[in-house]
């Protein structure tokens, strides 16, 4: 996977707490332990608990490492969801990264920048990019990132993998998502570290829409909802 900025909001995540520093290496064994690698620690908002980002999404971990959290955590002083609040900024200098290796479908006029986690077998990632024409025209620009939800073994990962390698990315994709087959072809691709990255962010489903925010929507979105949703959201 790709760091630079990355990395930079890990190292934040890391510093925010002694305790979480004390513990990492328990931490790590804990997790290693249940099949998952830790990326950052911290003391998190909840007494007694530490927040844990691993590959495959945040936990949270009683202070003696005994019992883990999974699920969402609401705050209901400031009533904002923990979860989110932590993970928002991970997810922004998340795709940052991935900027590049991007297939951009780019609208004309654009007022905002959406990433969206697709795999071409998925029902609704084809409903949502048949609506591209709308989402450009709303000034949507839609960056595409692979998450085959099979897996690195799947068909749709080799069929991502053709996509990215592909001489006319755009084209592709669309071909892939009218159910077209799509021409075979290999070269380096981040398509492997693309599904990794959603993992992380606990992403399990597709499509899953990352806002310029850091929000997270996971499943689709009409057009016009989507536009109206960033348009009481811009800054």
């Amino acid at each position: 996977m790709k760091k630079f900025s990355y990395l930079a909001v890990m190292a934040t995540f890391l510093s925010t707490g002694l305790t979480a520093q004390e513990t990492l290496p328990e931490v790590n064994k804990a997790f290693s332990d249940i099949g998952l690698n830790v990326k950052a620690v911290a003391d998190s908002a909840v007494p007694g608990m530490l927040q844990v980002h691993t590959d495959k999404g945040l936990f949270f971990i009683s202070d003696n490492q005994q019992y883990l959290f999974e699920g969402n955590i609401y705050d209901l002083k400031n009533k904002k969801l923990v979860n989110e609040d932590i993970l928002k900024d991970i997810r922004k200098a998340g795709v940052k990264e991935y900027t590049d290796s991007a297939i951009e479908f780019k609208a004309a006029d654009e007022k905002y920048v959406v990433h969206v986690f697709t795999d071409t077998s998925c029902g609704y990632c084809r409903k949502l990019h048949n609506e591209m024409a709308d989402l450009n025209k709303a000034g949507i620009t839609v960056r595409y990132l692979a998450f085959p939800r099979g897996g690195v073994q799947s068909a749709t990962f080799d069929e991502l993998q053709s996509i990215w390698c592909a001489k006319d990315t755009q084209q592709a994709m669309t071909d892939g998502k009218a159910g077209k087959a799509v021409k075979q072809a290999s070269c380096k691709n981040t398509v492997a570290q693309q599904y990794e990255l959603g993992q992380s962010f606990g992403i399990t489903g597709t499509p899953a829409l990352i806002l310029p925010d850091g929000r997270l929507i996971p499943g689709y979105q009409p057009a016009a909802a989507l536009a109206a949703a960033l348009s009481q959201n811009a800054p």
